[in-house]
């Protein structure tokens, strides 16, 4: 009971305090607010980026490796000339794979085709993104559809004129819903659809089916040299499920190694990308953004740390001879001690409280203007709360252990 009344007295100095000093209480809160929406905004920025850039990275699978001539990241010096003088991979290089393979679950071989323009009747959609892909593409990449099927065994092998459609492209083009069984012209070709992909939804690595139309890879063949450098051709190796990826990137390895006629302790002539490789960049980079914005957001609360210890110090100052009536009464050092104490950690946490709400609005804007999912996490809430507790503790330590020893007698005779 003495305790709870203590922090209910202490509550009311400090909502007191800043009743009668509105000014400089909340200017001297300024500090605290502004370092705990620093820390939390930036962490939450750091959190929401990383949720999205790894729903992003997971499409890319977990045990999927990319045989492709450009790596996904960069070493310190660059040696693009090196790469530039890489060959593609070729469709001999996908045959070979997928028959000496023993730890390959799929392997397929795909081709990318951007910023195409596709009608049908008077309706037109830019922009789209043609993919060429052989028959094990739904083993390697995960998707769903909304409407139809993948394409079948028999249809891939002799290049049927077919194709399957993103959400957007079908949406634009046929505004009825009604696209299986329609004919649209790819290449100069006419095919048939008979599959629509469900929506994804924007994607931050740009990793999406919604503005995608996929044909079979010796539909493809009959156009186009699909081994051109333009397409940006790859092959993608999805491991078995009890195969780690680095198991499967060391056979993969050594397959085209032996495939190109590579000699030991030459260098390789093509790059093998797995979604570990961003994901670890990633990870560094955010590490570094996290400790930016905790330095950053460290000075500020430091500021407002200094203004809190001057308010409690002028606190202290003005209610000196409150302080020696209750030591007349009988109250211990401790009582007062704690009852400065508790006051500063709650005018730390009111300031802590409004840089929360300060954050929490600006996800509602950030959700409501790009419809992106922000992640404001419980941990990082009581990482606010916390920090904010720490600064009071810290700032109001030494005014309440000044006012704590203070004489009574001299105190009472203060004015």
């Amino acid at each position: 009971m003495i305790i709870l009344k203590l922090i209910r007295e202490s509550f009311l100095f400090a909502y007191d305090a800043l009743r009668q000093n509105k000014l400089r209480t909340l200017l001297s809160l300024l500090g605290v607010t502004i370092g705990i929406f620093t820390i939390i905004a930036v962490f939450s920025a750091v959190d929401t980026l990383r949720n999205n850039l790894q729903k992003s990275v997971n499409k890319l699978g977990s045990n999927s490796i990319y045989i492709q001539k450009w790596p996904w990241v960069g070493e310190d010096n660059f040696p693009w000339w090196k790469y530039l003088q890489r060959p593609v991979p070729k469709l001999r290089d996908f045959e070979q794979i997928r028959r000496r393979s023993q730890t390959a679950k799929a392997t397929s071989y795909e081709i990318s085709i951007d910023n195409r323009t596709v009608k049908y009747g008077s309706n037109t959609v830019d922009g789209a993104q043609i993919d060429a892909v052989s028959h094990e593409h739904d083993k390697v990449l995960n998707f769903d559809f909304q409407d139809g099927r993948y394409f079948t065994d028999i249809e891939s092998r002799t290049g049927s004129p077919i194709t399957i459609i993103g959400y957007d492209i079908a949406a634009n083009l046929f505004p009825d819903g009604t696209a299986v069984g329609k004919q649209i012209k790819i290449m100069g070709r006419k095919v048939t659809i008979i599959g629509v992909f469900s929506k994804q939804g924007d994607d931050m690595l740009g990793i999406s089916t919604d503005k995608e139309v996929l044909l079979p890879l010796n539909f493809a063949k009959n156009v186009i040299d699909i081994e051109n450098e333009k397409y940006n051709p790859q092959i993608v190796v999805k491991g078995n499920d009890n195969l780690s990826d680095v198991e499967v990137e060391s056979e993969v390895r050594g397959l085209m190694r032996s495939i190109r006629s590579i000699r030991p302790g030459a260098e390789d002539n093509f790059s093998l990308n797995k979604s570990s490789i961003l994901t670890n960049s990633l990870d560094s980079l955010f590490t570094v953004v996290n400790w930016a914005g905790l330095i950053i957001g460290g000075f500020s609360v430091l500021v407002g740390g200094f203004g809190i210890a001057n308010i409690m110090f002028v606190s202290v100052k003005e209610r000196t001879n409150i302080i020696g009536i209750q030591k007349s009464l009988g109250a211990k050092n401790y009582f007062i001690l704690l009852q400065f104490l508790i006051e500063s950690v709650v005018l730390c946490i009111m300031g802590g409280l409004i840089g929360l709400g300060v954050v929490y609005l600006c996800t509602l804007a950030v959700k409501a203007a790009a419809d992106l999912e922000i992640v404001l996490d419980m941990s990082n809430i009581i990482l606010g709360i916390s920090i904010s507790v720490g600064i009071g503790v810290v700032s109001g330590i030494v005014p309440a252990y000044f006012a704590s020893r203070l004489d009574p007698v001299e105190a009472i005779r203060t004015n």
